[in-house]
């Protein structure tokens, strides 16, 4: 379930980033590998073949999610963006809350759901 919940184009940015890009790469090829090893034990060609409804719930979540995720996803870009060229913008702040308050919507929606 972990594995489907997945998403990543949302950071796939970072595979070339300089700082980021190693880590980000080493994740995504063993997510692949996995992946890659659960169909062939399971006999399936998707994750989660077996439960279809659970894989409704997923997705429905996801509606809720992604768009969270995006925001903050941005946020986080900016606040970086600032901190590494030591800029002290009044907007930072509010970037710095919409990562929080996203967090918090990312939380409850995995709460509430499969």
């Amino acid at each position: 379930m972990a594995m489907i919940k997945s998403f990543f184009p949302l950071t796939a940015h970072l595979a070339d980033h300089p700082k980021f890009g190693e880590i980000w790469q080493i994740i995504f090829k063993e997510y692949e590998l996995t992946k890659q090893y659960v169909l062939r034990l399971s006999g399936k060609t998707e994750l989660m073949d077996d439960y279809p409804i659970e894989q409704l719930s997923i997705q429905m979540r996801e509606r809720i999610v992604l768009p969270l995720l995006t925001i903050q996803q941005y946020s986080m870009i900016r606040v970086r963006e600032m901190e590494e060229g030591l800029i002290n913008a009044p907007v930072k702040g509010t970037y710095e809350k919409l990562v929080m308050r996203c967090s918090f919507g990312i939380i409850n929606a995995g709460r509430n759901s499969a």
